[in-house]
């Protein structure tokens, strides 16, 4: 009997279609002889479709006739079973079951632990980082600040929120910092929003535009000489692998989506310009392997992450700069020069997934007694 595999992509992100692009290739990768694949689209008004005509491209050409098409699914659980039900019935519309589901949800509500927190509530095995550790990696202020603490080398930056003053004490800490900084916002990816300033002026532009998209917005110092260098990351807390070094060639000081995406058709980060593997020495690869085990387990990373680095070629000084829990293509490509193929990476991804599903299973959630039984409020019980 096949395993039923939900892929569940889309959601309310400004990387919402970035998703659906790492959906389909994951979708075509996964193996039909082994899997029941099981669309799972998370729409931009947070309603849930599953249709088989969703693991086709041109069904999303356009989003809002998409909305009104198909018919709307929930997660539910019936003993120890787990189904995508219709929410309402229609004739030939039917219950889907699935076993496990792989999150390729880029973002907002999906990287960032909420859908794994809907997922852990009814129990559902899904691949990937818990709650925690999606969480931490999609918050780059906590991430940043775990890695620091655990002396893990980061670049000089600070943090500043929407309801802060912009006054001179702020602008002498960032001025302690030194110009040229990266503005990012603190929960987003793909490049958006992120630019590089050169004065205050420029900062209080970019501060603008960060903050539509997050209340919380990163300064860092930038790196002139700049050398970007990426490693995948596949395992758990009990161990872990890292895979082929990527260096990321860029047209400008930023990667932007352009760069990302938009340049690489339908391909995605699969698709943009890189050098593999990474033009470093073999101690720098090493060194970078090794920083990239430890930030997976220092942020509780689980399942297949990537993990971006920075080289300052002035002093060859090497940096992490963040985590990406759900990255783009699922970073495949990189795991290729190991002779480990996309399908046989999401065979991996799966078989981690239901490791930790069945060892979480095994911990103490719960205590068979019930407080209720002796409660009586109206003799004035205090909880504690």
């Amino acid at each position: 009997m096949k395993l039923k595999v939900g892929v569940a992509f889309g959601g309310q992100s400004v990387e919402h279609e970035i998703s659906i692009l790492s959906a389909m290739q994951v979708m075509h990768a996964l193996d039909d002889e082994k899997y029941e694949i099981v669309p799972m689209y998370f729409s931009k008004e947070k309603n849930l479709f599953c249709d088989d005509s969703l693991r086709d491209l041109n069904t999303f050409k356009n989003l809002d006739v998409l909305e009104k098409k198909f018919l709307g699914y929930h997660l539910m659980r019936d003993q120890q079973h787990f189904y995508l039900e219709p929410n309402t019935r229609r004739l030939f519309s039917k219950r889907r079951e699935i076993d496990i589901v792989i999150p390729v949800m880029h973002g907002t509500g999906g990287e960032d632990g909420v859908l794994q927190g809907y997922l852990e509530m009814i129990g559902i095995p899904y691949c990937g980082c818990r709650v925690l550790g999606a969480a931490v990696g999609q918050d780059k202020v906590m991430m940043k600040e775990i890695l620091q603490n655990r002396g893990l080398p980061v670049v000089e930056w600070m943090y500043v929120t929407c309801y802060d003053e912009l006054d001179d004490r702020f602008l002498e800490k960032v001025n302690t910092l030194g110009y040229p900084l990266i503005v990012k916002p603190s929960g987003l990816g793909s490049s958006i929003a992120i630019q590089k300033v050169m004065d205050e002026d420029e900062l209080r532009h970019a501060l603008s535009e960060a903050f539509r998209y997050d209340e919380k917005v990163i300064l860092e110092r930038a790196v002139q000489n700049l050398k970007e260098i990426n490693a995948s990351v596949m395992g758990d807390l009990s161990s872990s692998e890292v895979s082929v070094l990527e260096e990321v060639v860029k047209a400008d000081d930023i990667l932007s989506y352009h760069d990302k995406y938009e340049g690489a058709k339908t391909k995605g980060m699969a698709g943009a310009a890189r050098e593999i593997p990474a033009r470093i020495s073999v101690e720098q690869t090493i060194q970078i392997e090794e920083l990239a085990k430890k930030t997976f387990r220092e942020l509780h990373a689980k399942g297949i992450a990537r993990i971006d680095f920075m080289m300052d070629e002035d002093t060859q000084t090497i940096y992490v700069n963040e985590i990406n829990t759900i990255p783009g293509s699922l970073s495949f490509y990189l795991w290729e020069p190991k002779q480990l193929s996309f399908t046989k990476l999401l065979d991996e991804l799966i078989d981690l997934g239901l490791r930790n599903y069945r060892r979480q299973q095994q911990r103490i959630t719960s205590y068979s007694t019930n407080i209720l039984q002796t409660f009586d409020p109206k003799n004035g019980n205090k909880l504690k």
